[in-house]
């Protein structure tokens, strides 16, 4: 039943995702959604938001910890968001990013999951990037440049149903962390000062 939740709010969002349909999708009895999720809708999706984001994460974190590079990993990553909006025909996006929408300047579990999830994917890029060589702020705004960057291009592609934006922005994205992560290491390198 989580799964199937997960996948519907993933696709429809909070607001367009009845219970009625998650039970009849995974073929659940009734009674055992108030007995998992006594809070009911509400506990659902947050859970179901908490599963798809740890498992959104933790491909993202294989693919960053296998790249020889922050280069690499950016385009890693982009790929395995276009790869998985290319297998769903279009029709999932980001894990979180519909009910994150509709939930944006909220209070309450579902908008605290939204925001530890997506704060778990920073802090992941964060620390990869700083075991490539930047310091702690530049880590945390390169990873935020790499997030946003790769969220607005999978909803262009989402909308096009072309990934093709996927791929260019990470490829550009991942060219602008990596010259960064090199001035980083080498600060006078075309700054005219001598070492």
């Amino acid at each position: 039943m989580l799964r199937t939740a997960a996948d519907l709010f993933q696709r429809q969002g909070y607001g367009a995702t009845g219970l009625n349909q998650v039970l009849a999708e995974s073929g659940a009895p009734k009674g055992s959604l108030y007995f998992h999720f006594p809070q009911g809708k509400e506990q659902l999706a947050a859970e179901a938001v908490a599963l798809a984001g740890g498992e959104m994460g933790a491909r993202m974190a294989s693919v960053v910890g296998s790249a020889g590079g922050a280069e690499e990993a950016v385009l890693g990553v982009g790929e395995l968001l276009a790869r998985g909006l290319r297998e769903s025909g279009f029709r999932d996006g980001c894990p979180v990013a519909t009910v994150a929408l509709e939930q944006a300047g909220g209070e309450g579990p579902i908008s605290d999951v939204c925001q530890v999830t997506y704060g778990s994917w920073l802090s992941g890029l964060a620390e990869a990037f700083r075991g490539w060589g930047a310091a702690d702020e530049e880590a945390d705004e390169l990873a935020e440049l790499v997030m946003s960057s790769l969220q607005g291009a999978l909803l262009l592609a989402q909308v096009r149903r072309d990934t093709a934006v996927v791929s260019s922005v990470a490829r550009r994205v991942g060219s602008v962390v990596a010259r960064s992560l090199e001035s980083a290491a080498h600060p006078d390198k075309g700054t005219g000062r001598n070492a």
